[in-house]
């Protein structure tokens, strides 16, 4: 079911947007979610809520507090990719919005979204501005920055809310809320992967750096991304593992490797591997001096502990790396530009290893 909201252009001239928010024992913070999308002043709008097995009465929210919302009920938690894999599958409009369920919009955020991504067909992705809502409402991402090993942080983060204040060229968006034209995911579809037979994301990486993942197979395909600041979403960060779990720095550090092997020319993985030499130099420093994510974690757990993960880690990504083989060979089908545009995006959007180690 389609919900229509009031705003100046009619609906039968608004392109139609599909907002995809994936739910996993989010019973405490879907309703305020979808609320805010009851609010969207864009006229052509459809929500799909799918339901990751929960287990935690979030369906039946749904269905009481929500008839306008398409529920889709997975049997099994999928993780992120195989979750929203399932909802893109169900898109039928132009444009969709990826969405988490611990987020609440702007009532223009989406019609904002529309505006940027309609003023060049050449932009596949547009980022909003995600405010992190119990923090002062400081930036949690405007958009996305990359390393040349696979990692990729927030663009912006913790800046003021101030901050950021121009529409810009991104390296991606923030899957946290971000726009997608569906001709790019289609183009970037990966046959013969996945329980359906094809991939937009990755679903052995099951949660983190899915859109690092997703942004570089853009880019390779020629696609760009644009930022819309005035396209806020308020976000309530790692609500569902916290910012430093063993599990979350499990998943970063094997996917991270993965989207190395994926997606990076030789030459790039070369640089990346020094570049991940001086980042682990510089965490290393973070553990005993209480600075950066490492600094974080040792706080809660041990440094011994977060080495352990890290061997678990590459242990994972070793296990994976005949299959990412074949999804890199899958990949290199696609892409379109050259070494010297993929420096340009490194120069326009990477991070400095100490940046990177020692940023909270």
């Amino acid at each position: 079911m389609s919900q229509t909201n009031h705003h100046s252009t009619s609906s039968t001239d608004a392109p139609g947007v599909t907002v995809v928010c994936l739910n996993y024992k989010g019973k405490t913070v879907l309703p305020d979610c979808l609320e805010s999308l009851r609010r969207q002043t864009y006229p052509n709008l459809h929500v799909i809520v799918v339901e990751n097995a929960s287990g935690d009465g979030s369906a039946q929210i749904v269905r009481e507090r929500f008839p306008e919302v398409e529920l889709i009920e997975n049997a099994e938690n999928l993780g992120f990719g195989g979750g929203n894999n399932v909802g893109l599958a169900a898109v039928r409009t132009p444009f969709a919005v990826m969405l988490n369920n611990d987020t609440e919009l702007d009532p223009e955020c989406i019609a904002e979204m529309v505006r940027v991504m309609q003023s060049d067909p050449t932009v596949g992705a547009v980022a909003s501005k995600i405010l992190l809502k119990f923090n002062d409402l400081r930036i949690d991402a405007a958009g996305i920055e990359i390393c040349p090993d696979g990692l990729a942080l927030g663009r912006g983060r913790w800046h003021p809310k101030e901050d950021y204040a121009d529409e810009a060229e991104v390296f991606f968006v923030s899957d946290c809320c971000g726009m997608y034209r569906m001709a790019m995911i289609e183009s970037i579809r990966l046959k013969g992967f996945g329980r359906q037979g094809w991939e937009i994301y990755d679903e052995d990486f099951f949660a983190y750096a899915d859109e690092t993942d997703l942004g570089w197979r853009a880019q390779l395909a020629g696609w760009s991304s644009r930022y819309a600041p005035r396209a806020v979403c308020y976000h309530c960060h790692s609500a569902s593992t916290g910012s430093v779990h063993p599990r979350k720095v499990y998943w970063v550090e094997r996917n991270r490797i993965w989207v190395g092997v994926k997606s990076f020319p030789l030459w790039l993985l070369a640089w990346g591997g020094c570049y991940m030499v001086a980042r682990y130099a510089w965490q290393a420093w973070g553990v005993f001096s209480g600075k950066g994510r490492a600094g974080e974690f040792r706080k809660e757990y041990s440094a011994v502990r977060l080495a352990l993960v890290l061997v678990k880690a590459w242990l994972g990504a070793l296990w994976g790396l005949p299959r990412m083989c074949r999804k890199r060979w899958a990949i290199a089908r696609t892409r379109r530009i050259g070494a010297s545009q993929i420096r340009g995006l490194l120069r326009r959007f990477g991070i400095p290893a100490k940046s990177v180690a020692l940023r909270n």
